[in-house]
């Protein structure tokens, strides 16, 4: 649950006690949204794509970082990595 939906219930100074008798407060209210549990396949594709945006950022700031340095002995490099 986002502590934003629990702050509203918070009655007085933040501790370990208020906090959660407002997180009991706000589970005990009907209209209390709350996100399903994500199945083992949904959870795997997720990491999947994780991994592969963390790839193509790692590949994109080499591909950058070659672009600098040739750059500096006068060699252009065209744009783009050439592998789409």
């Amino acid at each position: 649950m986002p502590p934003s939906y629990v702050k509203p219930y918070v009655k007085r100074q933040k501790n370990v006690m208020t906090d959660a008798e407002a997180i009991c407060e706000a589970v005990s209210r009907p209209t209390m949204l709350f996100a399903p549990v994500k199945s083992i396949e949904q959870q795997s594709v997720l990491s999947l794509h994780r991994a592969m945006d963390l790839l193509i950022r790692q590949r994109t700031g080499l591909i950058n970082a070659l672009r600098a340095h040739t750059a500096e002995y006068g060699i252009v490099v065209p744009l783009g990595s050439g592998l789409n």
